[in-house]
């Protein structure tokens, strides 16, 4: 069971990889067109207003159709085979349930107790999903839909048909099944889910009720979450779907912007709705505190070699807003210090929404910066400057905190334990003795940073699949961020921890037959290696 959920919320990433770039066009683009900001050369009608419309647009597309991009994406991780043919397959059959909603409402919306003539996205619980009109069931009917395609695909992809029917076989026999199946589900949808949109209504309001305590509540279990691969599933309908607000946070925050660039009120009273993507602050301000704390009680003659180790990682969280190659340095050999860290996340999100700092913050420095700090930072400077502040007296607080419980309970982070333990992050010893070839400069292999020919990441991956057992012992493979997220036959066969970060990973941890081997950013391409050397066809 938990290696299906950590697959499921492995999946739900795939589209949040699309939000970096996407949120950079936004905030640029809404930018360089508030006449407030940029004056009268973005003045409507001009010239170049009208060039950055168009580009701000095509900015929106990952925004304004997230639950078409999640009901292809989810295959990725979850179907068992051929997941490129399952991803047209979930596709089509969405496309079709939405048209079977469509035009029953079209029908009976009236008996329903559904007003199909209100314009989309309004509170009437209408959407426009690929030029359809339908119910606005967010990324929930979009998972849904996909997860039932999913599994009939993995079930009816294989159906041998007679000869003279073989033109229906594989795809076109799973969209055939998913056809008939989505005609009862459209039903059943049309019956429950109005009903289940005036029940989320009532809960919204419950969550913006709890104020900064829900903030910190939110921001400390997404924090505890993180070793277990569940995170996504705790933010991912609130970021992602209408649980909060319409259309999602990172959504009707992208289509408030023009709005909150051009308003000089609050942005705790424009868009209230928005203080739960709070999380990126340890992210950005945490992280530096903890990475000097362990440098600061590293043994002296070790410093060195931890700073060369930190400092990487550090700005990956900053810039990027990935914090498992930092946490995962700590997390196993001191649980103790990840409690410290998700506690201080907690108080560092619920001072920031104490002072009025909201917004989309989940991220590093880059999303932060092109959704918030840049477009908006001419009407809400100020704000941004209270955040710096209590930014950087929480990286005080941080440091001081993770020294004292370091050198109180003597934790074994890095630079503190065995001269073998050190040399895990340079191990070219280790490879020399397995046949493998070395890092350039010594470096490790599968760092981020590192350009690998062919030869060295055919070798990294094979490698990685022999600490897992085996080809023999992988049952099915999956990416997230950083991780890679293996299901295995028996988790007696997986190595250590330690020998993982011989061959080049951060780690790895294993949880029943769930494995997550910790990679870093080049995680696709790793995956992509590990695929090729247990000839998975994609």
């Amino acid at each position: 069971m938990m290696k299906a959920i950590q697959r499921f919320g492995g999946a739900l990433f795939t589209p949040a990889m699309l939000f970096a770039f996407a949120g950079v066009v936004v905030g640029l683009g809404t930018l360089f067109t508030t006449e407030s900001i940029m004056g009268p050369i973005a003045a409507a009608g001009t010239t170049w207003t009208k060039c950055w419309t168009v580009i701000l647009d095509g900015g929106w597309t990952v925004f304004n159709q997230l639950p078409l991009l999640f009901a292809v994406a989810l295959p990725i991780g979850l179907a068992k085979k051929q997941a490129g043919r399952c991803c047209l397959e979930a596709f089509v059959a969405y496309l079709t349930f939405n048209y079977f909603v469509s035009s029953m409402l079209s029908a009976w919306a009236p008996e329903l107790g559904v007003d199909f003539s209100a314009s989309a996205g309004s509170a009437e619980g209408i959407a426009t999903i690929a030029g359809i009109r339908t119910l606005d069931m967010g990324i929930a009917g979009a998972l849904l839909i996909s997860g039932v395609v999913i599994s009939l695909h993995n079930r009816f992809f294989d159906t041998r048909l007679p000869e003279w029917l073989g033109v229906f076989s594989g795809s076109t026999f799973v969209y055939m099944v998913s056809f008939i199946v989505m005609l009862p589900i459209a039903v059943v949808v049309v019956l429950v889910w109005p009903k289940v949109q005036v029940g989320m209504h009532v809960f919204q309001q419950v969550i913006l009720d709890a104020g900064t305590a829900g903030v910190g509540i939110f921001v400390f279990l997404e924090r505890v979450l993180i070793p277990f691969g569940l995170h996504h599933l705790l933010y991912a309908p609130f970021y992602y779907d209408n649980v909060i607000v319409q259309g999602g946070i990172y959504a009707a925050w992208a289509n408030a912007l023009p709005g909150l660039a051009a308003s000089a009120r609050p942005l705790a009273e424009l868009a209230p709705w928005a203080s739960l993507t709070a999380t990126g602050w340890s992210k950005l301000f945490g992280i530096p505190g903890i990475a000097a704390a362990f440098y600061v009680t590293a043994k002296p003659e070790r410093r060195k070699r931890v700073l060369a180790l930190l400092v990487p990682v550090t700005l990956t969280s900053v810039l990027c807003g990935v914090t498992e190659p930092i946490e995962y340095t700590f997390l196993f050999v001191a649980p103790q210090l990840f409690v410290a860290h998700a506690a201080l996340a907690a108080c560092l999100s619920m001072t920031m929404n104490a002072f009025g700092v909201v917004g989309v913050f989940s991220g590093g420095l880059i999303e932060m910066s092109s959704l918030d700090f840049v477009p908006l930072s001419a009407t809400h400077g100020q704000t941004y400057l209270v955040a710096l502040a209590i930014g950087l007296c929480f990286t005080v607080i941080y440091f001081l905190v993770f020294r004292f419980l370091i050198l109180r309970f003597d934790f074994k982070t890095p630079g503190r334990a065995s001269d073998e333990e050190v040399r895990l992050h340079t191990q070219d010893e280790y490879r020399d003795a397995h046949g493998m070839p070395r890092a350039q400069d010594g470096k490790r292999l599968g760092v981020e940073s590192e350009k690998l020919d062919a030869h060295q990441e055919d070798a990294y991956a094979l490698r990685l699949v022999e600490l897992l057992g085996g080809a023999e012992n992988i049952e099915g493979i999956t990416s997230c961020a950083t991780r890679l997220r293996v299901g295995v036959r028996d988790p007696e066969k997986v190595a250590e921890s330690d020998a993982f970060v011989d061959a080049g990973a951060r780690g790895a941890v294993c949880t029943g037959r769930a494995v997550q081997v910790i990679v870093g950013l080049n995680v696709t391409q790793v995956a992509e290696r590990v695929e090729k050397v247990l000839g998975i066809d994609g």
